[in-house]
């Protein structure tokens, strides 16, 4: 506590207004620290209410992110807010079947753009939004003269950071489960745990999240399990990250191609920089040696087309 007072003592000061009070009221009490040369992990870290945020940007290594130029904007829960999760939340979130999950959650607390909030625009009557970078969007809306990111209250805003600013928030904000994005549409299928946790390891999750469209040739559990003994676990070592990233990429074509469109095609370049042979064996549909046994599975940012072999790129 000592500490945070002597923050907010050497930062100059913004307004900020709360749900009980009227602006005009609050602008004579209520500060708001301002920082003008720290990046906005060291600006969290000298507040000292960010210490389970922070545990988890390094856990899920967005830290380093977060001091890169940016600018950002992040709208950052304090250790309150994240007690009010329930019992065993924060302990689930960080282990390391779950780091995918907890990367889509804390990026959705940042906009890559810097924004700053006047808490007198109480005159702010439509409600604006701002995309994050997990690919959800946050909306802003005046409320009881305060400001709310979603449900959350914005309790102090605009500390202004070398690269970017923090607004805090008095609650953790969560992405909406109503996006069925290719990966989120993969685990509910439950026929992709190899290929996910493939797509974790190279950290292509948020790529195959965002805006797309994508096609993603998907080779079940069972067509992994067809590779030579060892080949996977080989593949998931840090030290194959490059090749393991080309493989998957080698599955992954952009564009919205349903069955009916493969058909129609001989070939398709894939992210890789490779391209996939399409053809009709026997009245299956074919993508290099692979036959699809499952088309046109539906997501929010592409389709998804199940297949029986991994696909192996040429070069």
């Amino acid at each position: 506590m000592k500490a945070l007072l002597l923050t907010l003592l050497s930062f100059s000061s913004l307004t900020v207004a709360t749900a009980a009070e009227p602006c005009e009221t609050v602008r004579r009490r209520t500060t708001v620290p301002v920082a003008h040369k720290a990046d906005i992990l060291k600006t969290a870290a000298s507040a000292g209410q960010f210490k389970t945020l922070l545990s988890l940007l390094i856990a899920t290594d967005l830290d380093d992110a977060l001091k890169g130029d940016g600018p950002f904007t992040v709208f950052a829960p304090t250790d309150d807010a994240f007690a009010k999760l329930p019992k065993g939340t924060v302990e689930k979130l960080l282990k390391t079947e779950n780091k995918e999950l907890l990367r889509s959650i804390l990026t959705y607390h940042v906009v890559p753009d810097k924004a700053s909030f006047n808490f007198e625009a109480a005159k702010v009557d439509e409600p604006y939004e701002f995309k994050t970078l997990n690919g959800n969007r946050l909306k802003i809306v005046k409320g009881d003269g305060t400001l709310r990111v979603n449900d959350s209250k914005i309790v102090a805003a605009n500390i202004a950071c070398r690269n970017g600013s923090v607004q805090i928030i008095d609650s953790v904000l969560m992405p909406s489960e109503s996006k069925n994005t290719i990966p989120s549409v993969a685990e509910k299928a439950g026929l992709f745990k190899t290929l996910l946790a493939a797509v974790t390891a190279a950290e292509l999750a948020e790529v195959l999240s965002g805006d797309g469209p994508f096609t993603v040739f998907a080779p079940t559990d069972d067509a992994f399990a067809k590779l030579p003994k060892g080949t996977v676990e080989k593949l998931l070592k840090p030290e194959n990250r490059k090749q393991l990233v080309g493989l998957l990429k080698y599955h992954v074509v952009a564009g919205k191609l349903t069955a009916k469109d493969l058909v129609k095609a001989e070939q398709s370049k894939t992210l890789q920089g490779g391209s996939v042979k399409i053809g009709i064996t026997d009245g299956r549909l074919t993508i290099d040696q692979s036959n699809v046994i499952r088309s046109d599975i539906m997501a929010d940012n592409g389709v998804i087309q199940v297949i029986d072999r991994v696909l192996t790129p040429s070069h």
